[in-house]
């Protein structure tokens, strides 16, 4: 037995000495034909599941036998098969399939097409540029890297995202991009409140398009004509942001591991550079015991019977007493019984440091781990995502919890079961409250742009909080009565707004989708698909005991489900040997469901720091609870006729039925046709034209009404009583069902819809070392949804009607080229380029102006007749021979009427710049984003230069005397002469005293129209940079069991390079929707640099 056991181990050791001595390493590079490494192609052993991907330079190690046949593969690629014999090595080079420009395009319903095919502008932007900034939104990625599509990012935490493609179509309606993730429609709407988005104050909690996780997109496609989104039907008027997540690939199991590390700063010549030269108050005449003008409080602090120095702690202003060092006042904190000069007066000099310090630099982390493998007969991927964001306000955070799932597997050789499946969870923390409010509870901002002393030090307010735990502020309304010097006049200390007047919220969110496809025939196939999107949100809103506002808190629960059932039937076959058809023909069932709920406290909270709707000091009222059910049956065909790969003629349709419309009168049809010719397939004896097509399409596309808008709905609302509605207290008040809105529904009301046309040419040069894609569009966009004056005697102010027309058309150019490239080195660029004019065509019958939205000071932005869209109206000045006319004191004269257009919100231009340099494992890439053009009205500018904060106000005139001295005659004069004439014609001499309006400084709003405070919104930003280091091959391949690790340097916002606009961000809004072009208590340009590690094993 002993014998045997020896025998048959030497038997097994001398069967696996020749087995090790079969296989071996084998080493190679992949690139394409010019040489350029293709990242992440595959190498498939034929027959088996082992397998390996290439690294980011093209470099694969893999262990083979003798006679095994590799399989190179990689996206718009062909296959290429090698068989291993005594190769040392092998430099693998793939060819664009076909050799042309066949790259696959993801399009409506998730359809695939190739390039050749596509009768339509579509740009494809890959999911490595956008995630390699490392945002936690896939959005902030895409700026600048189309044309076409115009993107506004709020400078909140997690802040909400305008993004409109080809100019605004709806009057009121909605304007934003349709979203798309693996052919199914997603949510993309926020809950911000229409007070919020006029800018009266709220929080901005962002765009649901948040949950979609970066790591986990291949790549993000626009969709940006209706002849592209015409399968979408009623939900294609604004085009489509089609999103495709990645798939395993086929092969060994894969790991890739991301994990970055960023720090956030502001970019200080985004916030307020504040004057240091006067400090507290509005001008002189307080009291006058000790200082005969009046600039200071006077009474006695100290108990020597002789009345002090006190700063006029009640006002929010610094328009006050010159700073000088040697004077000593008793300032907001010799008031504070626990800060070390208590009772004691200090130099009277500017702050240290000023708001500007307030803002932190935190450190925020992302990481994310992602599986996938597969075989012949399926793939998979599973990942995990932690993004941990800390904002640059003192306690916000926004947590993400992200999981992604998806596969393929073949059943049988003609069924394919698909699935995938995305959840995400957010958790946010203290974000940034935005707008204006009476009360100033939530944005800061507005007290550091508008309302702020230049002797008060942020600093001493924190460390004052740190101390109590208290709301000791800057302003106690009464600094001499013990009681009332902890009351604030105006503005809570910044710190206890933060740390205790903040918000929380939460998401939970699924959405995904399971599909099935049976191959009939090899040209005839089936497909069902089931999807839903599904998500649970809360936002909780606290003000606390003390704060100046009323104690609050409120709870806010919203619940939105989604449900599409698709059938599609697909042919893909060839009529002859030069004739080919595609086409697809199916189903749409869509489901959504939305309910929310509102409650708050009423007239304060009973226990202090007790944060529960029970809590409240008076009966609640009742809660609004609102419910909308929205349901869509589509039909739909589509067909593109192929001749000889270089003609093809394309058509579609669809047919949508919708609750949201009249039932007698609920469906409509909307269609595309276009046409495509691959003009480089005729040319012969041109090898420098590599491709070339044009294209061509016309379409009609719809956007459907909301929900309750085709009949009077009612509403239980707050309790009514003889005394009012809502009586705090009053027990015996009754609920009443009274109509909820203020206009009438309109039981006959049909689509908004827009006929577009578009053309092109693409076209490609020298072995596409460059290229070209241009576009001209034009759209009508008609039976606009609006709100129409109606006779009081109805009950009503207004009624929905059809009526008016919105144009847009314009130019769109995406530019290429690799100007450098060798065997170690290259540069590429891309360009992007977009104009749309856009036109308010008509308003209906004697209609000239129609109001889309107001906010403070009086201005409003509108769609006035035969105007761009979005004419910023106000008051503006008076014009006399084309110059500003000037009164007799030397001030512009205003016009009085709130109807002058004062501005546009449109840009002019937008571009955006890539350029990206590889040596070698070395990559640099950069990209600019431009906008040219377009105004925003500062608010902020119109009460801060009011108050004296900005040095505009501190300055020296041409004298050289101090503009804040007094006027007289002499050359020792301060004040200012204003460019412009006076009514006799002649240029204006007359020198304006500016700081005697009532105590405001006449540079602000006091003396000056809405008009003055309209900048040019242009920018030009260095809006992210990226540095990468792959290891080479040689190394990785000696650092099990690592296959790939790349070292990347980032940064986003690194650098506003140009703007017009003082002391903000051109950027910069209040929300995303149709109200832009206004700014108050503006968030400053975060600008973030960090470091991510990424390894593949």
């Amino acid at each position: 037995m002993r014998n045997l056991f020896c025998f048959l181990t030497g038997l097994l050791l001398l069967c696996f000495v020749s087995a090790t001595a079969q296989t071996r390493s084998l080493s190679g590079k992949i690139t394409d034909n010019n040489g350029v490494p293709i990242d992440g192609a595959s190498i498939l052993i034929k027959g088996t599941s082992r397998g390996k991907s290439a690294d980011s330079s093209g470099n694969f190690t893999i262990t083979v036998k003798s006679g095994d046949i590799l399989v190179f593969s990689a996206t718009n690629y062909a296959s290429k098969e090698i068989k291993v014999s005594s190769q040392a090595s092998l430099y693998v080079s793939l060819l664009p399939e076909d050799n042309v420009i066949e790259e696959v395009v993801v399009t409506a319903l998730g359809i695939r097409r190739t390039r050749n095919s596509l009768p339509y502008s579509a740009q494809t932007v890959g999911g490595d540029e956008i995630s390699k900034v490392r945002s936690s939104s896939f959005i902030t990625g895409m700026s600048g890297r189309a044309s076409g599509i115009e993107i506004k990012q709020n400078n909140t935490l997690g802040g909400s995202a305008n993004v409109v493609i080809r100019g605004n179509k709806s009057l009121i309606g909605n304007n934003q991009a349709l979203f798309v993730v693996d052919g199914v429609p997603v949510d993309n709407s926020n809950t911000n409140t229409t007070d919020q988005k006029r800018g009266r104050g709220g929080y901005d909690y962002g765009n649901a398009a948040a949950d979609i996780n970066p790591d986990d997109i291949e790549s993000v496609n626009i969709l940006k004509g209706a002849a592209a989104s015409a399968l979408y039907g009623s939900r294609a008027a604004n085009g489509v942001v089609m999103i495709t997540t990645k798939k395993g690939r086929k092969g060994t199991l894969g790991v890739t591991v991301n994990a970055g590390l960023t720090v956030s700063s502001i970019e200080k010549s985004t916030f307020p550079k504040y004057q240091d030269r006067y400090g507290a108050g509005y001008g002189y005449g307080y009291d006058e015991d000790v200082d005969p003008k009046g600039w200071f409080f006077n009474f006695d602090v100290n108990g020597d019977g002789v009345p002090d120095l006190v700063t006029p702690t009640t006002e929010d202003a610094s328009w006050g007493y010159q700073f000088n060092p040697t004077l000593q006042v008793y300032q907001w904190d010799a008031f504070d019984p626990s800060s070390p000069n208590y009772g004691k007066a200090t130099p009277w000099i500017a702050a240290k440091n000023s708001p500007s310090a307030f803002f932190e630099k935190p450190l925020s982390y992302n990481t994310s781990v992602y599986l996938d493998g597969g075989s012949d007969r399926g793939t998979f991927k599973l990942g995990y995502t932690r993004s941990d964001e800390k904002g640059v306000l003192p306690n916000s955070s926004i947590v993400k919890d992200l999981v992604n799932f998806g596969g393929s597997y073949n059943v049988a050789d003609n069924l394919i079961a698909g699935a995938t499946i995305n959840f995400s969870k957010i958790a946010g923390l203290g974000r940034y409250g935005t707008g204006y409010s009476g009360d100033h509870a939530t944005n800061l901002m507005t007290g550091f742009r508008e309302w702020w002393q230049t002797n008060v030090d942020v600093k001493e307010l924190k460390a004052a909080y740190d101390r109590t735990g208290k709301n000791v502020t800057w302003n106690p309304a009464d600094p001499s009565d013990p009681i009332g010097g902890v009351v604030p006049a105006y503005w809570n200390n910044p710190y206890w707004v933060r740390y205790r007047n903040f918000e929380t919220d939460g998401r939970s969110r699924y959405f995904g989708n399971a599909h099935l496809t049976y191959k009939i025939t090899p040209w005839l196939d089936v497909m069902g698909r089931v999807s839903l999107d599904s998500y649970d949100e809360m936002q909780e809103e606290r003000v606390a005991v003390t704060s100046l506002e009323v104690p609050y808190y409120s709870k806010f629960l919203r619940s939105f489900r989604e449900y599409n059932y698709d059938l599609l039937i697909n042919v893909n076959r060839d009529l002859s040997p030069d004739m080919n058809l595609k086409a697809t023909v199916g189903s749409n069932i869509r489901r959504t469901k939305i309910n929310s709920t509102f409650a708050s406290t009423n007239g304060g909270l009973s226990v202090p720091d007790i944060y529960a709707l029970t809590n409240t000091r008076n009966p609640m009222v009742a809660p609004p609870e609102i419910q909308s059910t929205v349901g869509v049956d589509g039909y739909f065909a589509t067909a593109t006729l192929g001749y000889r790969d270089y003609l093809f003629l394309d058509a579609s349709g669809r047919m949508d039925k919708s609750s949201t419309l009249p039932k007698n009168d609920n469906t409509y049809f909307y269609y595309s046709g276009s046409a495509g010719f691959v003009f480089s397939k005729l040319i012969a004896n041109a090898p420098w034209l590599s491709y070339g097509k044009f294209r061509t399409n016309y379409a009609q596309v719809g956007n459907s009404p909301d929900p309750h808008v085709l009949i009077d709905y009612y509403a239980i609302i707050p309790s009514f009583n003889g005394e009012g509605l809502a009586a705090p207290g009053n027990n015996n008040s009754i609920s009443a069902l009274i109509p909820e809105l203020v206009l009438k529904n309109n039981p006959t009301l049909k689509p908004e819809k827009t006929k577009a046309f578009e053309t092109g040419v693409e076209m490609s040069f020298f072995n596409s070392r460059l290229g070209f894609d241009v576009t001209y569009y034009n759209s009508k966009t008609t039976n606009q949804i609006v709100p129409a004056p109606v006779s009081r005697a109805t009950g009503f102010d207004g009624k929905y009607i059809n009526v008016g027309e919105v144009d847009n058309h314009g130019w769109e150019l995406s530019l290429y080229g690799t100007p450098v490239k060798s065997r170690d080195f290259s540069w590429s660029l891309n360009l992007n380029w977009t104009k749309n004019t856009s036109k308010v065509a008509a308003l209906g019958d004697g209609i000239q102006n129609f109001q889309i939205g107001s906010y403070n000071a009086g201005v409003t932005i509108n769609a006035a007749l035969n105007e761009p869209y979005g004419t910023i109206r106000g008051e503006g000045f008076v014009y006399k021979n084309g110059q500003k006319l000037v009164n007799a004191d030397g001030y512009y004269v205003k016009s009085g009427n709130t109807n002058d257009v004062i501005g546009n919100i449109a840009p002019d231009w937008l571009a955006g710049i890539t350029n990206t340099f590889k040596y070698k494992n070395l990559s640099l890439s950069f990209l600019i984003d431009v906008r040219k053009g377009g105004d925003v009205f500062s608010l902020d500018m119109y009460y801060g230069l009011a108050t004296g904060l900005y040095p505009e106000t501190a300055g020296v005139n041409e004298l050289g005397v101090p503009i804040r001295n007094d006027v007289t005659n002499d050359s020792k004069s301060g004040g200012i002469i204003n460019p412009g004439i006076t009514d006799a014609g002649t240029p204006n001499t007359v020198r304006a005293d500016i700081s005697t309006a009532n105590g405001y400084g006449t540079l602000g709003y006091v003396v000056n129209p809405a008009a003055a405070f309209v900048y040019d919104a242009s920018y030009v930003k260095l809006r992210d940079l990226t540095l990468t280091y792959s290891l080479p091959e040689s190394v990785v391949s000696k650092m099990k069991p690592f296959k790939g690790l790349d070292i990347s340097l980032f940064g986003r916002n690194l650098w506003l390079i140009h703007k017009n606009l003082p002391y903000a961000d051109p950027e910069e809004g209040v929300s995303s929707g149709n109200l832009q072009g206004y700014q108050v208590g503006a968030y400053p340009m975060v600008r973030a640099v960090g470091a991510n590690l990424k390894f593949r094993f």
